[in-house]
């Protein structure tokens, strides 16, 4: 059999998923063809969160999968909805990389180094709000677009088009899509947890499937022990599951959309698996932050910690620094 595999036409999409096929392929020892599917998201402009969202990106996969248009679909875990999308399973999450956020900005400036005023864009209101909150001099603006376009707005980075536009400072990108692409030589600085929580979920992938394919879980009549189902048990990393399971039970409790500013990083140390995370006002003026640890590696004991620091959050007013429910 050959393994379809549905993915968004975007360079890092691409890139991203022949990564994760020709681990598949590699493991199950079966082939692998890639799937090109375009999504609301690379279709429509304008800002992320008046057009409904990260599950803009996600939903014209979904509707391939259950059309029998792929066998699975490759995500960036940030941009799926945390509601269970019936008759899909996320059968895999591969070992995480690098979640930080990630400055470019010309001429190899820091972000204490650049000017009052200056213009730095994101199209994140996560990373807007933590920015404000950093440096509340700077000119934030909202910007959308591939890597290599947001990355063209600054001008003399490397790897830049002769025309590329130049008219920022700098913008902000996940380190992870920066070198999944092979462009970290344009990072200036890597925000630290401290200065910027990152998403939900941020550099980590999802491979997600029809449930009838997926590797079947103990107690539970549902699922495959097909050579599909095998290799993508085998991509799973138990470590990656816990953390972002945790992240997502944030927003999930929350009810956050996905115009809300929050950030969540949670990683296991030995036998305790750990979780921080922030509610910031869209201006960066206010902002509740909490942690807190668990020992119940399990799935249940990730989603529990997960509704326990956003209780904490909640009950320290972050409903009342920001509109959590913004775009949902």
């Amino acid at each position: 059999m050959t393994v379809r595999i549905g993915t968004r036409a975007s360079k890092l999409a691409l890139t991203q998923s022949q990564q994760a096929a020709d681990q598949l392929a590699a493991v199950g020892g079966f082939p692998v063809e890639l799937v090109r599917i375009k999504t609301e998201g690379d279709v429509r402009t304008g800002s992320l969160s008046q057009m409904g969202g990260t599950g803009v990106f996600v939903a014209a996969l979904r509707d391939a999968l259950l059309e029998n248009a792929c066998d699975v679909a490759v995500h960036s875990l940030k941009d799926l909805p945390t509601g269970a999308a019936p008759g899909l399973t996320i059968a895999a999450t591969p070992k995480r990389v690098d979640v930080r956020d990630a400055l470019c900005a010309r001429d190899g400036l820091k972000l204490a180094d650049l000017p009052a005023g200056a213009k730095v864009g994101t199209g994140s209101p996560r990373r807007a709000a933590q920015l404000r909150a950093a440096r509340p001099d700077l000119d934030v603006v909202d910007i959308r677009g591939n890597v290599d376009t947001r990355l063209g707005r600054v001008p003399g980075l490397a790897g830049n088009a002769e025309d590329s536009p130049g008219d920022l400072d700098a913008v902000v990108l996940a380190a992870a899509g920066l070198e999944r692409i092979s462009r970290l030589d344009v990072v200036t600085e890597f925000f630290e947890t401290d200065v910027m929580l990152p998403a939900p979920g941020q550099g980590s992938l999802a491979i997600e499937c029809r449930t009838a394919d997926a590797p079947g879980q103990s107690g539970s009549a549902e699922g495959s022990q097909g050579a599909l189902a095998q290799a993508l048990a085998a991509l799973n990393d138990e470590d990656t599951r816990l953390a972002v399971t945790a992240e997502r039970a944030v927003l999930a409790r929350l009810e956050a959309g996905c115009a809300a500013p929050v950030g969540a990083y949670a990683y296991r140390k030995r036998s305790m698996l750990y979780l921080e995370a922030v509610v910031c006002a869209v201006d960066g003026s206010k902002s509740v932050r909490e942690k807190k640890a668990t020992d119940g590696l399990t799935e249940v004991g990730a989603t529990l910690l997960g509704i326990e620091v956003a209780e904490l959050l909640l009950a320290a007013g972050a409903a009342d620094i920001t509109d959590l429910a913004a775009s949902r």
